[in-house]
């Protein structure tokens, strides 16, 4: 059973800034401006510190990505625990573990702290990998493994992974789109993984790192986000939901409960409202304890019910903050949706999309209880975020079936009210990012999923674009900094659509 000790040099963690911007850039109100705005319309109330100890919790997210990183991505143990994760579980906690065991076996990660306590990750079938409560041995739901239906993989892309051998469409200049590809994958402290570029729908550009297939399952954090929030919308056109009916929580059904006026859009949008603590607040202290929004993933507990238990800080609707409640409380509603339905819930995101679209490099984790956290444990392959990217770029449309609603791009493309009464016109609805900034260098009509560590598919419907970007944590900073002169070619690469 091999084990190392981990022996790593305090580092800050870098989380890769999202940038956006909007078909006239707009601005920006100075943080004062959006926290004086948000304590002004406060309801009364306090916030509840999460349980557990800020370490412990930090190790389990750690214990997550180690396992992850090596049974689902396949990196080295040591290259993982020194380059990624480092959101749940921050570099600079690291030394604090005093033996690291990774058993090929059990497909288990096993942290001991300096103190004794031990924090457990384990590979369960094909709900990924799960850290276990304090003490426990196993989860508390029946894990399964879920086999899709997919087209062979010598199917052309993208139902399968063939490229074609036809010349590439007019109006794409193939010399410029090499050194955009180049450029954005970056150099070796980029540490970039994957790197996909399509036009309306074909693969014009791609690149991977030694040991990187185009099916390899990457860390992608919460570009899951934009996942779920699909999920949520194919269970509105499979007829189950629409955007603006409240929530239906069974929390939240007591006569009288002020959350119950939530709808999903609000949901959908991250306004519900809800009294959380995150790290992107404008007001974070992080000297109050360590924040739900974190403890959402590294808790242990059920996280549906802790999300659907928290408070209203706002009215739903009138302030945005980026917490990962609403997210949550999303795959809540995945969940709700899936049982409604009476199908397999752990299926249900292979049935109802990936198999459509050929996702077959995509895995999704749990807490212990069997819930999704689709706010952002996963690891999905470039080419896959590429797929899901043509499925906006199609309105929703798949080999003509309407997978999403009519209108329901527009409306996740459309910046959030609360967020542009807040002054940051820089998110949509569905948990996609818009372009309310003009902070990048492609055109202003374009939307994103994004997630920390500088993960990112950007599309750009004006010229028919995907651009996937996944790296390794650490890599960040100098991966932004690749993708954004890779953009500024690809623009000069590629004409617009007709």
């Amino acid at each position: 059973m091999p084990s190392f000790r981990l022996l790593l040099a305090h580092a800050a963690t870098a989380i890769a800034a999202a940038a956006q911007q909007a078909p006239a850039p707009l601005p920006t109100k100075p943080r004062a401006a959006v926290i004086a705005r948000g304590d002004s319309l406060q309801l009364p109330g306090n916030w509840t510190p999460v349980p557990g100890n800020a370490l412990a919790h930090h190790t389990a997210g750690f214990a997550t990505t180690l396992c992850a990183a090596v049974f689902i991505t396949g990196l080295d143990p040591k290259d993982a625990a020194a380059n990624v994760g480092f959101f749940t579980g921050p570099l600079e906690y690291r030394g604090e573990v005093r033996d690291t065991v990774v058993d090929l076996a059990r497909q288990e990660v096993r942290l001991t702290l300096k103190d004794g306590t031990v924090r457990v990750a384990r590979k369960f079938g094909s709900q990924g990998c799960v850290a276990l409560p304090i003490g426990a041995d196993s989860v508390f739901f029946r894990p399964s493994v879920v086999r899709g239906n997919f087209a062979p993989a010598s199917a052309l892309f993208p139902a399968g992974d063939a490229l074609p051998r036809t010349p590439i469409p007019a109006g794409v200049d193939t010399a410029l789109v090499a050194q955009a590809v180049r450029e954005a994958f970056g150099p070796p402290e980029a540490m970039t993984l994957g790197f996909v570029i399509t036009y309306q729908g074909r693969i014009i550009g791609e690149r991977y790192a030694p040991g990187i297939k185009v099916d390899t399952p990457l860390e992608s954090w919460s570009m899951g986000k934009s996942l779920t929030g699909t999920l949520v919308a194919r269970l509105m056109q499979m007829g189950v939901y629409t955007l603006d009916q409240p929530a239906p929580f069974p929390q939240w059904q007591k006569p009288g409960d002020p959350r119950q006026a939530i709808r999903i859009m609000d949901i959908m949008r991250m306004s519900s409202g809800l009294r959380i603590r995150a790290p992107q607040d404008p007001d974070y202290d992080a000297s109050k304890g360590y924040p739900d929004h974190l403890y959402l993933y590294t808790g242990t507990a059920n996280s549906y019910e802790w999300a659907a238990t928290r408070p209203q800080q706002w009215k739903p609707g009138t302030v945005g903050r980026y917490r990962n409640s609403d997210p949550v409380l999303a795959s809540y509603l995945v969940r709700l949706g899936a049982e409604k339905l009476k199908q397999d819930y752990h299926a249900f995101p292979t049935r109802a999309l990936f198999e459509k679209l050929g996702m077959r490099g995509s895995v999704l984790y749990t807490d212990p209880y069997g819930n999704f956290l689709g706010q952002g444990y996963e690891a999905v392959s470039a080419r896959d975020w590429a797929r899901l990217g043509n499925l906006y770029l199609q309105d929703g449309v798949w080999n003509g079936e309407r997978l999403l609603p009519e209108g329901y791009v527009k409306y996740a493309r459309t910046i959030a009210p609360a967020w542009l009464a807040d002054g940051r016109p820089v998110y949509g609805g569905g948990f996609l990012w818009v372009n309310g900034d003009g902070a990048l260098p492609l055109p202003t009509n374009s939307f994103a999923f994004l997630g920390a560590g500088g993960q990112s598919a950007w599309m750009v419907p004006s010229h028919g674009l995907v651009i996937v970007r996944i790296g390794k944590y650490r890599g960040s900073q100098a991966g932004d900094r690749a993708l954004q002169q890779g953009m500024k070619t690809l623009m000069r690469a590629v004409k617009p659509v007709a």
